[in-house]
């Protein structure tokens, strides 16, 4: 197994809160996950995106695998489907797979990074949850964050460029930084995800999946919100 984590394992290092392992409230973390698997795709030059018309459409490259179980079933969901799709339609996908939020976790197990256990929701409900064990995975990924957003360096790795993307707008960066800096830093953070630091190469692919992301999170809200009504 390699070392450097995969987007969608920092996802979720980002979501769970450290001593509790549980996911932090006010997240849309699952989209996240879900844009980070598509991103992992995107990256290694398995899919690509077409732009056609209004739409921006994946595009399947490769069949070859990555060698990591969740990134490879999501390639064959592209590799099996019968018509290409749009971004949204793909991270909603993605997002769907059963048991995401568990099989994530289970990595960072094996990685020595979480420990899974149980506890009781009002002493009647058990729940599984995830403890951070070694601290310093998230540290070094926090660090690389907060590097990215609080220095004026035009030296930022396009992983790094994602993350940030995601974490922003998925509401994960909140959680991690103080919100009133984040204000102080908007400028810097559209810099970044626009290109205008980091160069055009994927740009457009990450403004589109972010834009995704935030198209997914929001018909979720206004699903919620209908049945609630």
């Amino acid at each position: 197994m390699q070392n450097t984590l995969f987007l969608h394992e920092e996802i979720l290092l980002l979501a769970l809160r450290d001593q509790k392992g549980t996911i932090a409230s006010g997240t849309m973390y699952q989209y996240a996950i879900g844009a980070a698997l598509l991103a992992e795709l995107l990256l290694s030059k398995r899919i690509e995106v077409e732009q056609s018309g209004k739409r921006k459409l994946v595009n399947l490259v490769s069949q070859s695998p990555l060698g990591e179980p969740l990134i490879d079933e999501c390639l064959e969901k592209v590799i099996i489907a019968k018509r290409r799709a749009v971004l949204q339609t793909w991270v909603s996908r993605f997002a769907g797979v059963k048991n995401l939020k568990h099989r994530v976790a289970r990595q960072l197990c094996r990685r020595g990074i979480l420990r899974a256990d149980e506890d009781k929701v009002l002493l009647i409900f058990t729940r599984k949850i995830y403890p951070e064990v070694n601290p310093g995975p998230e540290r070094e990924l926090i660090e690389r964050l907060r590097y990215a957003v609080f220095t004026d360096s035009r030296d930022i790795d396009p992983r790094t460029v994602v993350l940030l993307s995601l974490a922003n707008s998925t509401g994960l960066l909140k959680i991690v930084f103080d919100k009133k800096k984040l204000n102080g830093r908007k400028t810097r953070i559209n810099q970044i995800v626009n290109g205008e630091i980091t160069g055009k190469a994927a740009t457009e692919a990450i403004q589109a999946m972010q834009a995704a992301v935030m198209m997914a999170c929001i018909m979720q809200t206004y699903m919620a919100t209908t049945v609630r009504r």
